[in-house]
């Protein structure tokens, strides 16, 4: 996987700014870098992006950020080389080495909210996307804030024009036209009598052509406006359906079932789940919240359900647990069939241990043998068959464990990293600091770890197994003093000499569900690898 990447001599990057989306590709020259990178230092909150998603076919990409707009992207390598089989086979054009996405819409998902009753402000800050199945060649998705789901559908629909026509009184059609539209001139002005009456009752006026006169050869005048539909098509985004009023805590997670008709929503103390023709009912099929919040020890973090069977989801916790349930044994499921947990070593508990155990995102595989997890030091892989603990664990920054009182005080600590799983499951990846990634190999023996960072030299960080020995903690401090590094805010070195940067994280990150693509989000900028 290292070679691969190495190969990688362009990445794709998209950066979003207000309204507008640049598209930077296929290395531009050094001019457009230099002006591209202005954006850098203005980027606004509202155009961080805070959700990415990959659909099942991975033609089509979304991301979501904190102004609570959906950005949609399409593949476009298939379409140029599209036609069957014996075709292509023809063609004597080279094949891409890496697949091309481009711009399609964008939409605005949620507006910002207060809720009265609770004097609460809800931000319109996108915090989940999952695509929904197609049909007859819309797009269907699912966005949820803290509090709101919505239901989109996107179709490209034909556009309207309105011609106007001039009347032609040489062309009889016309003149009909003009009689017709003129049906309202008369020379009799014995018609107009209050109350529509009319002075001779021995005549039925049946027929607008006995009781009305009009010029000869109709007005010429008059324009008649006529709809057209053309050739041009236009991409609409309509709100289908919304989902509220459901949860008191703040969403973290939402996850479409196999069966396509249903979905879950979770937050901190409950799971419910919906049915997506049924935006006023949800059904509250897990609650942790006890009777006295004073005894609430663990809270729900991240929920998913199973990718092939409609029965099963799985929940992670704070307390770095996760439980497997069955929708088949109860319609509260209180109890759980299968727990997933880690025991500590005996002496290693401190008081952080809670805090970087909690876990902050899963995943199943896409053949939903394996579940993969993310709490704040490590990547952790589990069989859904045994459940004695985890088949793999990856260290992604050990480097910071000296620094936890650090990250503690500025809040970084609690920081939620996305994971997520190649098609085949056999490589994983997830984020870290300084927008630097990390991709592990999941077979059996691999020893395959590659750290990358989200720019558009993504081997310039490359951190590789130091061959020398690692240096204490006091020659790094002294390191950092001597560099003057440490006046800088959120700005440290690890123990390979590197320099890593608290305020600039790698949260957001998605694999393409059959390619070695990834994409990934720093800050305002969207990134796209493939090996």
């Amino acid at each position: 996987m290292e070679e691969m990447l190495r190969q990688l001599p362009r990445v794709h990057h998209l950066r979003l700014t207000g309204n507008s989306l640049r598209y930077l590709v296929n290395a531009p020259p050094v001019k457009k870098f230099r002006k591209a990178y202005r954006y850098d230092h203005i980027i606004q909150k509202v155009d961080i992006i805070s959700a990415i998603e990959f659909d099942k076919s991975g033609d089509h990409l979304a991301t979501g950020d904190r102004g609570g707009r959906v950005v949609l992207f399409e593949r476009t390598d298939k379409k140029e080389h599209g036609g069957n089989r014996k075709d292509l086979e023809k063609t004597d054009y080279p094949i891409s080495r890496h697949p091309e996405f481009r711009y399609k819409t964008e939409f605005q998902s949620h507006e910002p909210e207060f809720d009265y009753l609770k004097s609460l402000e809800i931000e319109e800050k996108i915090n989940k996307i999952r695509w929904c199945q197609t049909s007859n060649g819309a797009l269907f998705l699912l966005s949820s804030n803290d509090k709101t789901i919505k239901f989109w559908k996107v179709q490209e629909k034909k556009i309207k024009k309105i011609a106007e026509m001039s009347m032609d009184t040489s062309n009889s059609k016309a003149s009909g036209n003009g009689n017709v539209g003129s049906s309202i001139v008369t020379s009799n002005p014995k018609l107009h009598l209050a109350n529509g009456g009319c002075t001779d009752k021995d005549k039925s006026y049946t027929s607008l052509s006995n009781a009305l006169s009009f010029p000869s050869g109709g007005i010429a005048s008059l324009r008649l406006p006529v709809v057209v539909t053309s050739n041009e098509t236009n991409l609409v985004a309509r709100c289908r359906r919304v989902y509220a009023h459901a949860h008191d805590y703040h969403i973290n997670s939402i996850s479409n079932n196999s069966d396509g008709e249903t979905f879950i929503s979770a937050d901190d103390l409950r799971i419910n789940l919906w049915n997506l023709e049924v935006s006023n009912q949800s059904f509250n099929i897990v609650d942790v919240k006890p009777a006295n919040m004073e005894d609430l020890t663990e809270v729900i973090t991240s929920a998913e359900f199973h990718p092939n069977h409609c029965h099963t989801l799985a929940y992670s916790s704070s307390k770095g647990s996760i439980r497997l349930i069955d929708l088949r044994q109860s319609a509260l499921c209180d109890k759980h069939s299968k727990l997933f947990e880690e025991h500590e070593a005996p002496g290693s508990r401190s008081f952080f241990t809670e805090i970087i155990a909690s876990i902050s995102d899963i995943k199943f595989g896409r053949d939903g043998r394996y579940i993969l997890s993310r709490d704040y030091m490590t990547l952790k892989l589990w069989d859904i068959n045994m459940d004695s603990g985890p088949v793999s664990t990856f260290q992604v920054h050990e480097y910071l464990r000296p620094k936890l009182c650090d990250l503690y005080e500025n809040d970084s600590i609690f920081d939620k990293f996305e994971c997520c799983l190649s098609g085949d499951s056999k490589r994983v990846a997830t984020g870290s600091y300084s927008n630097l990634f990390r991709v592990f190999g999941c077979n059996p023996g691999s020893t395959e770890a590659t750290t990358l960072e989200a720019s558009k030299n993504p081997m310039r960080r490359q951190v590789q197994t130091p061959s020398r020995p690692s240096r204490s903690l006091s020659s790094i401090t002294r390191a950092v003093r001597r560099g003057g590094e440490s006046n800088t805010p959120g700005v440290g070195v690890d123990a390979n000499g590197n320099s890593f940067d608290f305020t600039t994280k790698l949260l957001h990150l998605a694999w393409h569900p059959t390619e070695n693509s990834i994409a990934c989000a720093a800050a305002n900028s969207l990134y796209m690898y493939y090996a």
